[in-house]
């Protein structure tokens, strides 16, 4: 995916050039899932795939937008008009939500702004857990940002596509997505604090310890705005009301067991157990990476995604199918990564075992009759930026 591609498209789409080109990584998440909107700790780092946004400035009301992947026809619409749950036309195919939604968040903020042309290209994997919602909306809120010098630092416009995909498209996710989307270095993870979005970029040179970091996309769709995710979202808000803390973050991990003694419905006490107990694997995974031992990360993967399967119940048999292909081969370890219900999962191995661990997931799926899933290595790279 080149800059110059996403702007010779953009001419032929507008009839015009482009006033430049912006662009956004979709990412996976080694460790912290479901912490994010419990105010907890993460670690995302960002992929080589990425959103481009070719743009430009209008001054008449009007937002365009159009994609690549789409249908071939341009949405448009006029920024006066954008509203919440309002339909941003069916020509988008429901696309078109996640950039008018940042637009609309922008203004919103105190930034009236009067519209633009918009191109995307991507790619970004749909539907595969990869964040390519979030990769959308920082590439928009970047190429708005710059467009009209409004100065808005990368926190700040990650929370802004954040409240876009919250309160425009009505997906309740928490920030980590839009923070790595955003805020993410080449070479290194992000440690995330997403209370007040504290962050750390760790070195994640797992060649250097002789090992890789596999994604495995079972290419099995999953849809966040079906309900699932904002049901564990709620029982988690429950059981911090009931426990009287203001997010699940504030239950000391050594005081888990009292916690859950605390708590009479069994759906919450296991959601509790999962995101106290992930924040805790967090901070491990950290200490391990701070101390060189990167092969003993392995195992705590592994726990993380027995938490998401068995407590928060997230996983599906593609993802179980990965994790136990992969370390049954000789992988260090392996989890789902992302929302879950389908989507991708993340594998630890030593670079020796890439191979054989990949040729055992290929078989597995192949014996079970599923559909070959997509394999390849998470290189950590930059978050957003202006390209072109």
């Amino acid at each position: 995916m080149s800059a110059e591609r996403a702007a010779t498209a953009f001419a032929e789409v507008y009839g015009t050039p482009p006033t430049g080109v912006w662009a956004a990584p979709g990412r996976v998440n080694l460790i912290g899932e479901y912490t994010d909107f419990n105010d907890g700790f993460v670690m995302p780092l960002a992929l080589p795939h990425t959103t481009h946004a070719a743009a430009s400035p209008r001054t008449d009301g009007v937002l365009r937008l159009h994609s690549a992947d789409g249908d071939g026809k341009v949405v448009e619409l006029r920024t006066d008009d954008l509203a919440p749950a309002r339909t941003t036309g069916g020509d988008g195919g429901g696309w078109a939500a996640y950039p008018a939604g940042v637009l609309w968040a922008l203004r919103e903020a105190g930034h009236p702004l009067p519209g633009a042309d918009l191109h995307y290209e991507s790619t970004v994997p749909t539907g595969a857990g990869l964040s390519s919602s979030a990769a959308l909306e920082v590439a928009t809120a970047l190429a708005l940002d710059d467009l009209y010098g409004l100065g808005i630092e990368a926190p700040r416009l990650a929370r802004i596509a954040q409240h876009a995909e919250n309160d425009f498209v009505g997906v309740p996710c928490g920030i980590m997505d839009q923070m790595a989307a955003a805020c993410c270095a080449e070479g290194h993870a992000l440690y995330l604090d997403t209370r007040d979005l504290t962050q750390r970029h760790v070195p994640f040179d797992l060649a250097a310890h002789g090992l890789t970091l596999l994604v495995v996309d079972t290419r099995v769709k999953h849809e966040l705005g079906d309900g699932a995710y904002a049901r564990r979202r709620a029982g988690c808000e429950a059981g911090a009301r009931a426990l009287g803390v203001r997010a699940l973050r504030d239950v000391p991990y050594e005081q888990l067991p009292n916690a859950l003694d605390q708590l009479d419905d069994d759906t919450i006490r296991r959601y509790v157990r999962h995101v106290v107990t992930e924040d805790h694997r967090v901070e491990q995974v950290i200490a391990l990476l701070d101390a060189g031992y990167a092969r003993a990360v392995g195992p705590v993967l592994s726990a993380g995604h027995a938490s998401l399967r068995d407590d928060l119940g997230v996983s599906c048999a593609e993802l179980d199918l990965v994790v136990e292909a992969a370390c049954d081969a000789g992988a260090l370890g392996a989890r789902m990564t992302g929302g879950g219900f389908g989507g991708s999962a993340v594998v630890l191995a030593a670079e020796s075992d890439a191979e054989a661990v990949t040729k055992a997931v290929r078989d597995a799926f192949a014996t079970a009759g599923y559909r070959a899933p997509r394999v390849f290595p998470a290189v950590p790279s930059g978050g957003a930026r202006r390209v072109a």
